[in-house]
């Protein structure tokens, strides 16, 4: 592929001013990206410094192998490690500067799996 077909893959929908997508994304609810991901989260276990979760993993989330997106698994991690601080008396949390994300097996579509 070459460096403009990037460019352009990687540009779209990204607002520009030929953006056919451009009034949906200005249109989107705030924070959706944390609705899109977590819809149909269920915490198991809540106790101070912990905080476990199951989904079934839904088709919106699986990338083409099939299995859920290792950026959504990513988010998720960002997200409930977030509640865990709050768990332990935290009054808010800042921006995760780092993050590492080791992925031990595949999480296939409507499977119960997140632990």
């Amino acid at each position: 592929m070459e460096l403009e077909s990037v460019k352009r893959y990687l540009e779209k929908g990204g607002g520009g001013d030929d953006d056919k997508n451009k009034s949906t994304m200005e249109e989107m609810p705030t924070k959706f990206f944390e609705r899109f991901i977590m819809q149909g989260l269920r915490v198991d276990l809540s106790e101070p410094g912990r905080v476990i979760c199951s989904m079934k993993v839904p088709p919106r989330l699986l990338n083409a192998g099939n299995f859920m997106h290792g950026g959504a698994t990513a988010t998720l991690v960002d997200l409930v490690g977030s509640a865990a601080i709050f768990t332990v008396g935290a009054p808010s949390v800042g921006v995760s500067v780092e993050i590492n994300v080791s992925y031990l097996d595949a999480a296939f579509g409507g499977v119960k799996r997140l632990r």
